[in-house]
């Protein structure tokens, strides 16, 4: 089958790139299956698992699908009336837009929010990382997102972690936050180590001891939370979003009270790193990812629809940042 990924950020990721890995994993995946996965990406892109393609922004997304291309896999927008086989990954919240009929989501909360009922959870490439060490407890927990997103709760994990009695290492933002409002961040228990890369981050997760993530929104996936289960960490975070489909009990602790995540970070030495590294591998792969989506490209390529023509996703009845109890 020739595949043809669409993106409007360049490739690969200079830095973290959530949805960029995604597709880079996805691509490495299909073509080791044997088949032709182009790319559809900015001038400057690079990709080695198919024919690259330059996107001119000018012009319609659609007007830009190769004709050799058997299925067309956007993870951008398409117009919702467009009728060539082609789906779109949406990546994030949607709510009140109105989406193309084979559009995928990443998780099954993800989808029933916006009115589908087909997702395929992301999944990452073992490769990518260095053997995690299982055998060890580590040291400080680990906030692994974008800081400067309020829904991100970076104040909340602070919290958490100082309760626990625990140094907390953020990655993906700094002490000093201009971007969204002012934020300094004093704390001497917190170390920041702005947007890293993969080695950066890998090094980071391999010493630490759990993943504090309590989000206050609906997550629609959550990368970091499988990154940090491959190395065998538990996650301590919301329940909201996807979180309760990927974190089940024996992985990790979910609550929006910062006293109940910071009383299972005391027991921690409950959790088993195996277990939660096998947990990853078991369901979090990009070989699955691509299982899945190989699946979903038949039925488009037989001309099926993955959901009703046009469908609205409805609006979020969730407004404002979602509870938290510090």
């Amino acid at each position: 089958m020739h595949i043809v990924l669409a993106i409007r950020t360049r490739m690969p990721p200079r830095c973290y790139g959530g949805t960029e890995r995604v597709i880079l994993w996805l691509g490495r995946a299909l073509s080791e299956r044997g088949h032709v996965v182009g790319l559809l990406a900015p001038a400057g892109s690079t990709w080695a698992y198919g024919p690259l393609s330059v996107l001119q922004p000018a012009l319609p997304l659609e007007a830009q699908i190769p004709r050799a291309a058997d299925v067309f896999h956007s993870h951008v927008c398409l117009d919702p009336d467009f009728d060539g086989k082609a789906c779109q990954t949406v990546h994030g919240n949607a709510a009140g837009q109105r989406l193309h009929r084979n559009s995928i989501f990443v998780s099954a909360d993800h989808a029933a929010r916006h009115g589908g009922s087909t997702f395929v959870h992301n999944g990452l490439d073992p490769r990518s990382y260095p053997e995690p060490d299982l055998t060890g407890r580590g040291g400080s927990l680990v906030f692994l997102a974008k800081a400067a997103w309020k829904v991100k709760n970076v104040r909340g994990a602070i919290r958490v972690a100082r309760k626990a009695g625990r140094r907390l290492e953020v990655l993906g933002g700094s002490r000093l936050n201009l971007k969204m409002g002012f934020r300094l961040t004093l704390d001497p228990n917190v170390r920041f180590h702005g947007m890293v890369d993969d080695a950066r981050k890998a090094a980071v997760l391999g010493r630490a001891s759990g993943l504090v993530f309590p989000v206050r929104w609906d997550e629609p996936f959550g990368i970091a939370l499988i990154e940090a289960m491959y190395f065998g960490l538990p996650v301590f975070a919301t329940p909201y979003g996807s979180l309760p489909e990927l974190v089940p009990p024996q992985v990790g602790c979910l609550s929006d009270s910062g006293e109940v995540l910071a009383e299972a970070i005391r027991a921690i030495d409950r959790f088993d790193r195996s277990v939660i590294h096998q947990h990853v591998r078991a369901h979090f792969t990009a070989e699955r990812m691509a299982q899945r989506y190989l699946d979903l490209y038949e039925r488009i390529e037989a001309g099926e629809s993955l959901n009703p023509a046009g469908f609205i996703a409805p609006p979020n009845p969730r407004q404002g940042l979602l509870p938290w109890i510090d």
